[in-house]
């Protein structure tokens, strides 16, 4: 699986509308330039969010773009979905070796490990919402089963004096 750009600032863009849900919409102009994204590629990436239901729009003046629904209620998934039209390609499927090899006719036992790695990531990016990702990265690593990486400040709360090693 790779991370596209369109799902990258999908979620950039996605995230700062979260951060930002109490004080109205904003412009796809600004989101770029305070996300220092292509304000072409944000335009557009909204365009597809408002399609998916993840953001709403409001013309006029004092009008943007905001979530939709509350972030609680907004998975990682929909928005890679909404973003890049998918999640994980099935390369077998997109872009066969030969039809007659990879058709649903053809007994290939390739296919399932892809089939069930499509699955794996799809059930993650599920149990993942938007306000989980307003915390920190450690209290994010921590929620995802990830270690905490040590910083330099824990191995100098652990470093203990030569005179105190006695």
């Amino acid at each position: 699986m790779r991370i596209t750009t369109w799902a990258e600032y999908g979620l950039i863009c996605s995230l700062h509308l979260a951060r930002r849900q109490d004080e109205g919409p904003v412009s796809g102009r600004d989101i770029a330039l305070k996300e220092q994204l292509p304000p072409d590629y944000v335009e557009q990436i909204l365009l597809r969010l408002r399609r998916a239901d993840i953001v709403k729009s409001t013309r006029g003046a004092r009008g943007g773009y905001a979530l939709s629904r509350p972030a609680t209620e907004i998975s990682v998934r929909a928005i890679i979905a909404a973003s890049e039209l998918a999640t994980f390609e099935l390369h077998c499927i997109s872009h066969p070796v030969a039809e007659e090899r990879c058709s649903s006719a053809h007994d290939c036992s390739i296919r399932p490990v892809w089939v069930m790695l499509q699955q794996k990531i799809d059930e993650v990016l599920e149990s993942v919402f938007l306000s989980d990702l307003l915390q920190d990265e450690r209290t994010v690593r921590l929620q995802v089963g990830l270690p905490v990486p040590r910083t330099a400040d824990d191995d100098r709360a652990h470093v203990r004096l030569p005179v105190l090693q006695s």
